[in-house]
């Protein structure tokens, strides 16, 4: 857990000094902040500007993630209000669409923000994967499977029936967030070579389908929710966690490289990447029953892109590029080359995810999807200097 501690043998003020002085160094580990003493860098002025125009990254990506979130509620209510093959085929589609955009807000993870709070962060009941198909509806052998099935147990379905349930008992018994949905319209993936396929009748004349449509409307209702609570807490007129995040523009660096740094090392390219490889088990793919986990991929390492660059659309101001040039130009061109080298190499995968990770050694998926893992594995060591070329010591586990 990340918690916020500023440990030093003396009562000197911590907060940044300008260039050609002394200042204080963060170390952000999984564990906890430190700050010891190291060379001069970036005055209090120019890295406030930069954490400022992440904070401004921060809410218009949250805000674009909430706005097609609420599209796909308006796609999802028309599909229960009238269930057919078109329906069907529009609410997976805007669930893609708002997947893109909720993908790269995930650069704003793993310093305990507000997605990730030990106290009250969202993120668990956003995102939570890999999923038990059988904790909430029926699978293969299994018909009357799930909490949807079960009447008896759970005689309602409402939204505390969902959130007390989500992880009960187990963490892959996921009850809510991206991949519940993504399960209910989909159904379970039982083709090697594409999406689940879940009939319009399960929603029409099966067993339970009136259940199984209200649990996918307060999915889709609880999701709106829980991106609006992080949204607000970044709002440049209300929001609690910006004030705070604004006002020791120092230790937020930290925050950000550490967000970045741990994505793309720890997350992106351990959790996500190299156990589903290892494993060659297509249970462990991040969107296992719509196959889009290329895209999921892809836009998790465009928004480590996006931070550190500050490139996304309507937003102007300094990025963490700006500093690192300014000490250390030709790190900061490595790292930029390697972000845009790891971005093209995952744009160009030649096969779905789960067709690459069962790939043979030697094919041309397999060399391609190692190739992405290892550039997106060495970016996250090279945010890890680039920090580090500023005095700020980051870790990139998870």
């Amino acid at each position: 857990m990340l918690t916020f501690a500023a440990c030093s043998s003396d009562d000197t003020d911590s907060s940044p000094t300008s260039a050609g002085a002394s200042e204080t160094t963060v170390v952000v580990t999984s564990d906890a902040t430190e700050t010891t003493t190291t060379a001069a860098g970036p005055t209090e002025e120019e890295m406030l500007a930069v954490v400022t125009t992440y904070a401004d990254l921060v809410t218009a990506n949250y805000d674009a993630s909430i706005a097609s979130a609420q599209e796909l509620k308006t796609a999802i209510d028309g599909f229960i209000a009238d269930p057919t093959t078109d329906t069907l085929a529009a609410a997976k589609q805007q669930w893609l669409d708002a997947r893109d955009d909720y993908g790269l807000t995930e650069a704003f993870r793993l310093y305990d923000g507000p997605i990730d709070s030990p106290e009250d962060g969202p993120e668990g009941q956003i995102n939570s994967w890999p999923l038990d198909e059988a904790y909430i509806d029926y699978v293969e052998g299994a018909a009357t499977a799930g909490i949807i099935n079960n009447p008896t147990d759970f005689s309602e379905i409402n939204t505390d029936l969902l959130v007390g349930a989500n992880e009960e008992g187990g963490e892959t018994n996921i009850s809510t967030g991206w991949h519940a949905i993504e399960f209910l319209l989909w159904g379970q993936d039982l083709d090697p070579t594409g999406p689940g396929n879940r009939p319009v009748t399960d929603y029409t004349t099966a067993d339970n389908a009136e259940r199984r449509g209200q649990y996918l409307t307060l999915l889709t209702d609880l999701l709106i929710q829980d991106l609006q609570f992080v949204g607000d807490q970044w709002s440049p007129e209300t929001g609690a966690y910006r004030t705070e995040f604004l006002a020791d523009p120092f230790t937020s660096l930290g925050l950000i490289f550490r967000g970045i740094g741990a994505l793309s090392s720890g997350e992106l390219a351990g959790e996500r990447m190299a156990v589903a490889f290892e494993t060659k088990d297509q249970e462990d793919e991040h969107s296992c029953f719509s196959d889009n986990t290329n895209a999921d991929i892809r836009n998790n390492d465009a928004g480590i892109r996006m931070v550190y660059l500050a490139d996304y659309p309507g937003v102007d101001g300094p990025s963490l590029s700006s500093l690192v040039a300014a000490v250390s130009p030709e790190l900061d061109a490595e790292l930029t080359a390697k972000l845009d080298e790891s971005l093209a190499l995952v744009d160009a995968f030649p096969a779905t995810f789960e067709t690459m990770i069962q790939a043979p050694e030697g094919d041309p998926a397999n060399d391609a999807f190692l190739a992405a893992l290892e550039s997106i594995e060495d970016q996250g060591d090279l945010i890890a200097a680039a920090a580090d070329s500023l005095g700020i010591t980051i870790s990139l586990e998870v």
